[in-house]
């Protein structure tokens, strides 16, 4: 133990070891999970938790007889690993690494600090694979769940304001549910359906393996086709040589090895008709949810005040979903999708009122 340590500085550091244990059950968890390459990644990272515990033991001078509760937001990150192991876990994990304390701490070392920033990179980098294979589908749940919310409640204030019986009201909404959630999913679909089709019209393809051994090795254009890529000039040059080397030793009608095809983008836009069932069903089940007060009978005042509370919880929810995958500030987000939806009710309420009073 250092004999100069404050028992201060002990509780501290006491709480970095109980949270440096929990972090590395928590890459564990989700390691427990994965296969292949992003267990090993999870696996390793866990390792580089241990090391840090042991500097905070050295410090200690060995196991202290009491130690304190890892900090809720590391014993919450353990227990989603746990039950769920998904993208959120991981998006929140790279928000704790991000808010590491050790570059202002005295006594952990500049290769520790050093090593959360990596750390950080590294789980960013793991989330970020995650949202590439949701990103067509959330996008399109988010987007239709947010969408049903604020257009439907919109609508019903703006019709509930001009006056009509409750009954229209009800009509309305439910009226706008449906034809919005069939509208989102057609243009759900035909955009992600375009939008793969402009992809796979633009990625490297094989469609020229097959000739590769007919080309002459000294006169051909193949490492045109890498420059069009990018490639500087010397490395497409070589890089077609060895191409050309490969498919004429393979003989005629062979594929080479590689090809000129290459790899193609992750795919970042996901099923068309993933897309178009989740904004559906997403837009829907947001849009339901204004109309509740008028389907159990409440009408006036009570079923626009229910409606708003009911409206604003789901938007806070949305909102600090979508803050916890793209690794913001939930709650930043959260305030932020409230504020769009209530201040777009409130402009189509006032309407409401200035056309109910026109009428009548």
């Amino acid at each position: 133990m250092n004999a100069e340590s404050t028992a201060g500085e002990r509780r501290r550091w006491a709480q970095y070891l109980v949270d440096e244990r929990a972090e590395a059950r928590v890459y564990r968890e989700l390691a427990a999970r994965r296969t292949g390459e992003e267990r090993a990644i999870l696996e390793a990272l866990a390792d580089a938790e241990r090391r840090h515990e042991s500097h905070w033991l050295q410090l200690l001078g060995g196991e202290p007889e009491t130690l304190p509760r890892p900090r809720l937001s590391t014993r919450t990150l353990a227990w989603m690993a746990r039950h769920f192991g998904s993208i959120f876990v991981l998006a929140l994990a790279q928000n704790a690494e991000a808010r590491s304390p050790y570059d202002s701490d005295p006594h952990a070392t500049s290769q520790m600090a050093a090593d959360e920033k990596i750390h950080h990179e590294v789980v960013r980098g793991l989330a970020a694979r995650g949202r590439r294979r949701l990103s067509g589908t959330f996008r399109a749940a988010v987007f239709g769940a947010n969408d049903g919310l604020v257009s439907n409640l919109a609508l019903v204030m703006g019709i509930g304001a001009t006056g009509v019986a409750p009954q229209f009201v009800l009509f309305s909404g439910i009226a706008g549910l449906l034809a919005g959630a069939l509208s989102m999913g057609a243009g759900e679909f035909v955009s992600v359906r375009s939008q793969r089709e402009l992809l796979a019209a633009t990625q490297p393809n094989d469609y020229a393996d097959d000739v590769l051994s007919f080309l002459d090795l000294d006169a051909n254009e193949l490492a045109l086709v890498f420059r069009t890529r990018g490639m500087p000039e010397d490395e497409a040059l070589a890089a077609a040589r060895a191409i050309i080397g490969d498919a004429q030793a393979a003989g005629p009608g062979a594929l080479a090895r590689g090809g000129i095809g290459g790899e193609g983008e992750d795919d970042v836009v996901g099923s068309a008709w993933g897309a178009a069932l989740s904004s559906f069903l997403f837009f829907a089940s947001g849009a339901i949810i204004p109309v509740l007060p008028w389907i159990f009978g409440l009408s006036g005042l009570a079923a626009v005040v229910t409606a708003l509370a009911l409206v604003g919880v789901a938007l806070l929810a949305t909102g600090a979903t979508v803050g916890l995958l793209s690794g913001g500030p939930p709650l930043k987000r959260a305030l932020r999708q409230l504020a769009i939806g209530f201040g777009a009710a409130a402009v189509t309420y006032v309407l409401g009122l200035l056309f109910g009073v026109s009428v009548g």
